[in-house]
């Protein structure tokens, strides 16, 4: 941090995958990683979404209801052919997903998938103190899927 996806953020990760094949985008991987979700995050987001909207937040539904371009149910802010930025600004706090691609010195393609918040109130303090553990199973699983999926591409034949 600072990060030019959300300058303001106070709390952030990152994780990256190195994957053999090369000839995809950062929205294809972006699609690929959040399109897709397993049932168990699937039920983790209907729960969260139960709980915040307790509290006044948005709820994964809200950001797909808005019309606006999404992967997953994030919106898309912004994107390239080696970036994805997905987020929303909300009222506790304001959350990025940044990903982005690129050629290692070995000719391998690096996906680095970034979260980025800042925390507004204290319940923004709050929730992400509660979700981070969840939030990097999460996301450590979407980057191992995405990488099976990616090696077991470029390991078919070529006709």
């Amino acid at each position: 941090m600072p990060h030019p996806a959300l300058p303001g953020a106070d709390w952030a990760d990152c994780y990256e995958l190195q994957v053999a094949r090369s000839d995809f985008t950062a929205i294809t991987a972006a699609h690929a990683m959040l399109g897709r979700f397993p049932l168990w995050v699937r039920l983790l987001v209907r729960l969260r979404d139960a709980v915040t909207g307790l509290f006044g937040l948005r709820s994964s539904r809200s950001l797909v209801a808005d019309e606006l371009e999404t992967i997953g149910f994030f919106p898309v802010v912004s994107k390239s052919d080696n970036q994805v930025v997905l987020g929303f600004d909300d009222r506790h706090l304001d959350f990025r997903v940044v990903i982005d691609v690129r050629h290692d010195d070995q000719g391998r393609r690096l996906v680095d998938a970034t979260t980025l918040v800042r925390r507004k109130i204290w319940l923004g303090r709050i929730y992400i103190a509660l979700i981070t553990p969840f939030h990097r199973l999460i996301v450590i699983t979407m980057l191992a899927n995405f990488g099976r999926r990616m090696s077991a591409v470029s390991l078919l034949p070529l006709p």
